[in-house]
């Protein structure tokens, strides 16, 4: 039987702010945490069914790294859940104001 797979998270104190702008930064981050926020925890490839699975694990490593998602492996999956009360015990009001302020219109169209 294969190992599972172990995710490495910052611990809360290690939040930094200029990460996590950084990782909001990016339109489709800003989409896949929004669908975090909505829909709590989700297998990772729901966050971009149409990505190439590299750019999908580009970003969602990005997210995880910078503290501001929880990645636990379950089974083949890759189960992804916002980190929301670990980021709002560091930075209160930060991911609900972000997301007030953002809507997915503002999103870049694709280029036809």
């Amino acid at each position: 039987m294969a190992a599972s797979r172990v995710y490495q998270h910052p611990d809360i104190s290690e939040i930094a702010m200029p990460r996590v702008l950084f990782a909001l930064s990016e339109p489709l981050r800003l989409t896949m945490v929004r669908i975090l926020a909505d829909r709590g925890e989700v297998d990772s490839i729901e966050l971009g069914p149409d990505l190439p699975r590299s750019t999908l694990t580009h970003h969602t490593s990005l997210l995880r790294e910078s503290g501001v998602v929880f990645v636990r492996a379950e089974g083949r999956k890759c189960m992804i859940r916002l980190r929301r009360d670990d980021l709002q015990a560091r930075f209160p009001g930060l991911i609900d104001t972000v997301l007030a302020g953002y809507t997915e219109s503002e999103q870049p169209k694709e280029q036809a």
